[in-house]
């Protein structure tokens, strides 16, 4: 085998292994940072633990989403494709006129 040959081969399976390899250390830092989360005296050797109750909330502020309306839809139409009501509709939008669509009027759906 030439030393030609033998660098591609080379570089063919190294690449590879420096990745899983790099990979592999990045993972074993974050998993050591988060479970690394409690404190030791370094002169009692004395490891404290304080667990304190989490309360989950989950109040995203979603971006509201608009719908341009096309010919010949009603309200209804777009409340059932985007799987609301039209009572859910008219809060959103407290502007618009049911029966005063017009072609291309924007509706927030969310």
């Amino acid at each position: 085998m030439s030393r030609r040959d033998w660098r591609a081969e080379f570089k063919r399976y190294a690449a590879p292994v420096a990745f899983l390899a790099a990979v592999t250390i990045a993972v074993l830092l974050v998993r050591s940072g988060l479970e690394g989360s409690s404190s030791s005296s370094p002169t009692t050797g004395v490891t404290t633990t304080v667990t304190t109750p989490t309360t989950t909330a989950t109040t995203r502020h979603r971006r509201p989403k608009y719908y341009r309306l096309r010919a010949g839809e009603t309200i209804s139409d777009v409340a059932l494709r985007f799987n609301t009501t039209v009572d859910d509709l008219l809060k959103l939008n407290p502007k618009i006129k049911p029966t005063q669509l017009t072609i291309g009027q924007r509706i927030r759906v969310r």
